[in-house]
């Protein structure tokens, strides 16, 4: 048992798996927010576009 513990305490096999998981939150949380924009942005445009026509 007093192996045990220590050894867990040193193991960072999880840690890469977690920090590569909140990357690809960040990530993917980017890409919805400029989608967001880039999408009302382009409604705007199709709108000003229809007006003219």
């Amino acid at each position: 048992m007093r192996a045990f513990f220590p050894k867990l305490i040193n193991d960072e096999s999880g840690v890469t798996a977690v920090e590569y998981g909140l990357i690809a939150a960040l990530i993917a949380i980017a890409a919805v927010t400029i989608m967001g924009t880039t999408g009302t942005n382009l409604s705007s445009t199709f709108g000003k576009v229809a007006g003219k026509l």
